[in-house]
């Protein structure tokens, strides 16, 4: 898309949509390049205010899916100096077989307790 096509298709996008991502499936093997994920590089300051947007995603970080993050200063690829630059991705992450029943246990065992604290003794 050119640049004109890539703004006006922007403008026309519905606002506040749930965010459409298919997660990445349990023991992936190989590159999640062409995977659903977000990149947001430049300065703290930056990144922290798209974060604030796109706040959804943590909705993500379940029992049955997780969030592969990764929030670092952004390094020169020649001589690993840092840079005065950040970086940031973000990928939804299927959880596997066992994660998601010891989960399921967990939160129904805390569902109880929340209802036994509920009622009057």
């Amino acid at each position: 898309m050119k640049k004109e096509q890539m703004l006006n298709h922007w403008k026309k996008i519905k606002p506040r949509q749930s965010i459409a991502v298919c997660e990445i499936p349990y023991k992936h093997k190989g590159s999640t390049y062409d995977c659903d994920g977000i990149r947001i590089t430049g300065s703290a300051q930056f990144i922290d205010s798209v974060l604030s947007n796109i706040k959804d995603l943590l909705q993500h970080e379940n029992g049955e899916q997780r969030l592969g993050v990764a929030y670092q200063q952004s390094k020169d690829k020649d001589t690993g100096a840092l840079l005065d630059s950040f970086n940031c991705y973000i990928q939804v992450h299927e959880r596997g077989h066992e994660a998601k029943m010891c989960n399921a246990i967990i939160e129904g065992a805390r569902a109880r307790q929340a209802q036994r604290q509920a009622v009057p003794a």
